[in-house]
């Protein structure tokens, strides 16, 4: 200070060093269609009422369910060929379901806007994730709608996603193996592979269809003849909403058929549940792995132990699938844990690049108050200490390997250490941050043997 009068002054000495605040890690960006909302603008959402009041509900299903009545029983059907394409309000459903918490909604077209949206478009699609960029906090990519523009456009979506998530090193990138496992790994194909996992097969949920009784067509209406024939019934309703005042008891009977025919669903979205349950339960460091998913009656395809071989190690891409299993007594589990590049020791396990992801990003938003300060051995020191002390908090939460600090990390920072005096000279200050991250233990291996009697 620039004392000119006399007098008493207060000064505050800052005791405490800088500390890191470690960034959120699981904050999902589902870009989509929505029925209503703000187009084209990233928007922060933390619970499935907020999106419906925000982005409405589900598209209602027209043409899709058709219905049988035999004497007076009702009976369902879907035309899986005829469903929507929009998903994002099912995936919600499932994201919430799973654990999921604050989310972001990158709505990049309605259901309709004075005329139905028919298709799903990959231009639009990679408009909203070019949106992304412009956006911080979220840490995951989830694409409910990609299953609808067919595999290689879905393909073309995933490898943009991913160079973004390299681009930015703080986000995640969760994909649906859409269509052939060997096209699938044919296609996607990108230097970033790190930046994300894919999963499979798709999940029959216990999520019904959204309908409006005037739209679910009657399409036979009869009843058994006592010589064992059957006979079309005269003046039959043909629509469901007719069904309701001619006969309440078979109406019910309808809506409980309809309501029994399961959506089927990519497993992207309960993955993106599943990472913020177990960041939020345990750490990021924990693999999202060995984890049972609500709202799932069973994988649409049964997987076997001999079958994920070829899925989680893959010895011609080098591209691991995550499977989704479903084990007796223990319902449907996650059972893998690998990135797409699952050939590399370095970056092999999703809860390594998560973590990494958490430490880059935290770190750099906390040594940006030392930008423009003194490179000298006091701002260095201030730096080290500050990083020291968050990687010992990962340390002791159970993050880093290592029976003491000096094995888990190390931070170093210093003239003729990490920077020469041209660095200095030209305002570079280098700091190099080295972490033992502890990795899953994917394969537990018992080995038994035969103990010779000694007695």
């Amino acid at each position: 200070m620039n004392y000119k009068t006399p007098g008493v002054y207060v000064e505050e000495i800052v005791k405490f060093p800088p500390s890191v605040a470690q960034v959120e890690t699981a904050i999902p960006a589902f870009v989509g269609y929505t029925e209503k909302g703000p187009k084209n603008d990233p928007t922060r959402i933390a619970s499935l009422m907020e999106y419906e009041t925000l982005f409405g509900g589900a598209e209602f299903e027209k043409t899709a369910i058709t219905l049988d009545v035999l004497d007076e029983v009702a009976t369902a059907t879907v035309t899986a060929a005829n469903l929507s394409k929009f998903k994002m309000y099912y995936a919600l459903q499932m994201y919430f379901a799973n654990g999921g918490g604050p989310c972001y909604i990158v709505a990049v077209n309605h259901y309709k806007t004075g005329t139905t949206v028919n298709a799903v478009d990959f231009d639009e699609l990679v408009d909203g994730l070019d949106l992304l960029e412009k956006e911080d906090e979220p840490t995951l990519i989830v694409f409910p709608d990609a299953e609808a523009l067919g595999q290689i456009d879905a393909c073309t979506l995933y490898v943009n996603s991913l160079n973004q998530a390299e681009k930015m090193g703080d986000r995640f990138v969760i994909m649906d193996v859409i269509g052939d496992l060997e096209i699938f790994r044919t296609k996607v194909e990108a230097t970033g592979l790190k930046y994300g996992a894919a999963y499979h097969p798709k999940l029959e949920t216990v999520l019904s269809y959204n309908y409006k009784d005037e739209e679910v067509a009657i399409s036979t209406y009869k009843k058994t003849l006592p010589n064992g024939t059957t006979q079309t019934v005269a003046d039959a309703p043909e629509f469901l909403s007719e069904l309701k005042g001619n006969n309440s008891a078979l109406y019910n009977q309808a809506k409980k058929a309809i309501a029994a025919q399961r959506v089927v669903l990519a497993p992207s979205s309960a993955i993106a549940g599943v990472y913020a349950k177990v960041d939020s339960t345990s750490g990021v460091w924990k693999a999202p792995a060995n984890i049972g998913l609500n709202y799932v009656i069973a994988p649409v395809e049964k997987i076997s132990h001999k079958q994920q071989e070829s899925l989680n190690v893959d010895s011609k891409y080098g591209k691991s699938i995550n499977a989704i299993r479903t084990f007796n007594g223990k319902g449907t589990l996650v059972w893998g844990a690998r990135t797409l590049d699952g050939n590399s020791n370095e970056w092999r396990y999703v809860s390594v690049r998560r973590f990494f992801n958490m430490v880059e990003e935290s770190v750099k938003n906390a040594t940006e108050r030392f930008v423009f300060d003194a490179n000298d051995a006091k701002t260095w020191t201030r730096v080290k200490a500050m990083i020291e002390n968050f990687l010992n908090q990962q340390w002791m939460s159970g993050a880093l390997a290592g029976s003491t600090p000096e094995q888990a990390y190390y931070v170093s920072v210093g003239l003729n250490e990490t920077m020469s005096a041209q660095d200095i000279l030209e305002g570079r200050m280098i700091v190099e941050i080295g972490m033992a991250a502890v990795r899953p233990a994917e394969f537990i291996v018992l080995r038994f043997s035969h103990k010779l009697q000694e007695a």
